[in-house]
């Protein structure tokens, strides 16, 4: 998928949550410069989020490769309206995922859901626009916001590694609460996303 520029500026972001918050200025002086990469289209990534669910990294991109030579190229959605399972197994697809991803080709199809206006919508427009869809849910739709249309403030309450890293930096005895973490990513607003990805970096450091 193709690398966009962030629509913010990842300096700014990294200075302010220096400002505002303790741990995370130590946090940041351990992993360094903040570099969340942006990518893709958001129909794009959701088919590709519908591919990789529940399956190890090497897994998922055998059958995204396979799913991909089977339409030669990225399928348009029309075409996953179209696809019977049957073709999609020979893949690697099982049968919910196939079903998701028809959910996907129809939402598309149909207007519901549209590229150019889920860039433009607000991030809680987006979370209820694609959750509409079977297979995507709210951690889903947070991973979108990041990593696809690269909004400031994201903070996924759902995701393990956020949860877990947060735990630890702040010396919880368990694992935060959504009321907890959003207590304590309060004075990081308006960039939640960049003390999101350090909350990521800063687990795949064991120095720290």
């Amino acid at each position: 998928m193709r690398k966009r520029p962030l629509a913010y500026d990842a300096d700014v972001a990294r200075r302010h949550i220096i400002k505002r918050d303790p741990v995370m200025r130590d946090i940041v002086r351990r992993v360094g410069g903040f570099q969340l990469e942006v990518r893709g289209e958001p129909y794009e990534a959701l088919l590709r989020a519908i591919l990789y669910q529940q399956l190890a990294g090497p897994a998922a991109a055998a059958i995204e490769r396979r799913v991909l030579a089977l339409f030669g190229g990225v399928p348009r959605p029309g075409e996953l309206t179209l696809v019977s399972d049957e073709d999609l197994r020979t893949a690697g697809v099982s049968r919910q995922k196939a079903g998701y991803m028809r959910s996907l080709g129809e939402y598309f199809v149909n207007g519901t859901l549209v590229n150019r206006r889920l860039r433009r919508a607000s991030d809680e427009a987006v979370i209820t626009d694609v959750t509409q869809v079977k297979g995507i849910g709210r951690w889903t739709a947070d991973m979108l916001l990041l990593f696809c249309l690269g909004r400031p403030d994201v903070l996924p309450v759902g995701d393990l590694g956020v949860q877990n890293s947060m735990r630890i930096a702040y010396g919880l005895e368990s694992m935060p609460t959504v009321a907890q973490m959003e207590e304590i990513a309060e004075p990081w607003r308006p960039y939640r996303s960049a003390a999101t990805w350090y909350l990521w970096r800063r687990g795949d450091l064991v120095t720290l």
